[in-house]
């Protein structure tokens, strides 16, 4: 561990080392918004439209539109330290590659100590401006595993949920007390407190100066900046972000102006890679479409993002069933629709980043049945596809762990799955053993492209 003070200087832009190249072609390889005349040669007669309409992606000339996994634990199984598995982490890549997951979506890292029960750990900033080296260095060796495979990773910068520290964090570091965790002061009481960060300056450029940090990096191994690595395909500002505002204006103002100013210092360092929120859309903006427009219509935002979540939001209340299946559907439909609309009217791809279903009735257990699941996985995969969609992140993939007989929560010591530590673990991870969810998730990959 040794302090590394957020205020560094921006990495350069030039190519370096075994991989200077001509810098034209340097930035085909990186993932753009296509525009709206069409692709090269080669995709003569495939617009870079959507077949509904939809902006889409494009890398190397050629359309680029994904199937992949969120993957947040990806830097910590990198890493060499407490938790590092580097043989699980290039087991559970190849794995994805050959289901046809080629995009994970990760977490830089968390913030804090960790040593709350709902917090994940090891964390990377373990206070305002300290890092663990071992973690960076995590994510750096991610980076170039995923570069090794041709594949794409979308890296979160902070979140707005008390699993990984963010807001909460900020603000306990900013004066506002101890962090209140929902599990322990309850969900409504833990919305009050984080409201405070879209107000407090002072929370803002602490995460900004974070954001300064990350996007400036060198990978320790390479030598080679972040900004010229086309394993990275977007920085997202936050999991979740949400003004948290009760009906006051001032929230949703400062949100606006937070996400506007990170969008705008990272493209400031990095003008090579996409940018986006990272939001649940209409929910993440408290079912507000002017903020969810006003968000996304920045100059320096490259793409929408929603995550679907039937279970958590009540659609189909305690117990998913095969009753209330169509529920889900309904819904979700309704959602995916709605957001398109908006894509549509800002002219921007859209990305379906989360979506997940619990096991059949909501086992934790390895081997239990997945119907509900694959069903769902199932109808949603057919919709992005229907609708055009650029990619989309299935939530989330546990791979080839193994989950703890004698405790439903993670402890220290357990293998991560896609469960963070405030989540009962088995809940929405997809594992290697899923025999009949992989089998859907890579038919639908052959089909994606």
């Amino acid at each position: 561990m040794r302090k590394l003070i957020a205020l560094c200087a921006v990495a350069c832009f030039g190519l370096c080392g075994a991989f200077a190249q001509n810098r034209a072609d340097s930035k085909s390889v990186f993932v753009k918004v296509a525009s709206d005349k069409k692709l090269a040669a080669k995709e003569a007669g495939k617009s870079s439209v959507g077949e509904k309409g939809l902006k889409g992606f494009e890398c190397n000339g050629k359309k680029y539109k994904f199937m992949g996994m969120n993957f947040w634990y990806g830097a910590i199984l990198a890493s060499e330290g407490e938790g590092g598995n580097l043989e699980r982490l290039r087991k559970e890549l190849d794995l994805m590659k050959k289901h046809g997951m080629t995009n994970v979506r990760v977490l830089a890292g968390g913030d804090g100590n960790g040593l709350d029960k709902d917090h994940i750990r090891p964390t990377l900033q373990t206070s305002p401006g300290v890092y663990n080296d071992t973690i960076l260095r995590g994510l750096d060796r991610l980076m170039i595993e995923l570069g090794k495979r041709g594949m794409k990773a979308v890296v979160y910068l902070t979140n707005s949920w008390e699993w990984s520290g963010g807001f909460s964090q900020y603000l306990e570091w900013n004066g506002h007390g101890k962090a209140l965790l929902p599990s322990v002061d309850g969900y409504n009481e833990y919305c009050g407190y984080v409201s405070a960060f879209a107000r407090d300056r002072k929370a803002q450029e602490q995460y900004l100066k974070h954001v300064k940090f990350m996007v400036s990096r060198k990978n320790s191994i390479t030598g080679k900046s972040y900004s010229e690595d086309p394993a990275l395909m977007a920085w997202e500002i936050c999991n979740e972000p949400r003004p948290f505002s009760e009906g006051n204006k001032e929230n949703k103002d400062g949100f606006a102006r937070w996400i506007a100013d990170a969008a705008a210092l990272i493209k400031s360092i990095d003008k090579n890679h996409l940018v986006t929120t990272g939001t649940e859309g209409k929910y993440g903006c408290e079912s507000d479409y002017s903020l969810l427009e006003r968000i996304h219509g920045d100059k320096n935002i490259d793409y929408l993002t929603i995550h679907v979540w039937p279970k958590n939001w009540g659609w189909v209340g305690s117990m998913p069933t095969e009753d209330n299946l169509p529920v889900a559907f309904e819904k979700s439909k309704k959602y995916v629709d709605e957001h398109v609309a908006v894509a549509k009217k800002l002219n921007i791809p859209l990305v379906m980043e989360e979506f997940g279903y619990p096991r059949d009735g909501m086992s934790f257990k390895l081997g239990t049945p997945t119907n509900l699941r694959d069903k769902y996985y199932d109808f949603m995969l057919d919709l992005s596809k229907k609708n055009g969609l650029a990619g989309v992140n299935v939530w989330g993939w546990g791979g080839t762990a193994k989950l703890n007989d004698s405790s439903n929560w993670w402890q220290k010591g357990d293998d991560y799955t896609c469960d963070p530590a405030h989540e009962q673990q088995g809940l929405y991870s997809v594992f290697e053993s899923d025999a009949s969810t992989v089998k859907l998730l890579e038919k639908h990959s052959k089909s994606w492209k």
